[in-house]
């Protein structure tokens, strides 16, 4: 629903969101600035702001400014660090980015977009993409997006068009996949050669490989390994040249 027309928050929906907010703040935000993120009063705000800081889950640092609390992060860590996901994917991850010195991530397929549940940077001194554990990323302009998808969805053009519905596809990078016709046939690429590449199409200048886990089922990939890199070091070519030794990795896990 578009944000002029959304109804006004209420209740828990409003200490929700400023919660939700306070995320997008490393450096703290003021209650103004608050205010005006939410849309509500600045009184109710600092009532929502009470609740949460009671409770752990936000505090005021030495200037003044609400960041997420010590409880939140501590929870947050905790859940993460406890998903067995999480704990049987990092030798893979820490194999693949010691041996290709790019960086690793795994992820999982969440409606729309891909979340990132564990990620492995390269040694101190190379470059490092600006993904996150815990972030999210459109399917259609990523490689381990469409890889999930292809499994998720039938073997049907119908079916991609369904999926895609009458939402835009957001054009990422002028190489970025924006129609169901075009998304349709990457799918099928992606299920004959079982893999799939993101050749700048989220980010300029990276290039992605990815492949499928299967920790739970094995027919259903629980989530996908990827291989990101900028191509001015590492060409797509050079990762597809790569993609057996890549897939042989996260199969002896």
């Amino acid at each position: 629903m578009p944000p002029d027309t959304a109804p006004p928050l209420v209740g828990t929906d409003r200490v929700l969101a400023v919660l939700t907010e306070l995320a997008g703040h490393a450096d703290g935000a003021s209650l103004e600035e608050l205010t005006r993120a939410v849309a509500s009063p600045k009184p109710t705000v600092h009532r929502a702001l009470a609740s949460l800081c009671r409770f752990g889950l936000a505090a005021r640092n030495g200037h003044g400014r609400y960041v997420l609390g010590d409880e939140f992060l501590r929870l947050a860590f905790a859940h993460h660090e406890a998903r067995p996901d999480h704990l049987r994917i990092a030798p893979v991850l820490t194999a693949l980015t010691e041996r290709y010195g790019e960086t690793a991530h795994y992820a999982v397929l969440d409606g729309h977009t891909v979340v990132y549940r564990a990620k492995v940077d390269p040694a101190a001194g190379a470059l490092r993409l600006s993904s996150t554990v815990g972030g999210r990323n459109p399917v259609h302009s990523t490689a381990v997006g469409k890889l999930l998808l292809a499994y998720a969805l039938p073997d049907d053009d119908a079916a991609v068009t369904a999926w895609v519905g009458d939402r835009p596809l957001p054009q990422r990078t002028p190489h970025t996949l924006t129609s169901a016709e075009a998304l349709a046939a990457e799918l099928r690429t992606i299920r004959a050669h079982g893999y799939a590449v993101d050749d700048q199409e989220n980010e300029p200048g990276i290039v992605c490989l990815a492949v499928p886990v299967f920790l739970t089922s094995p027919t259903r990939p629980s989530g996908a390994v990827s291989v990101s890199a900028p191509v001015s070091r590492t060409p797509l070519a050079t990762l597809v040249a790569e993609v057996r030794a890549i897939r042989a990795t996260v199969e002896a896990r």
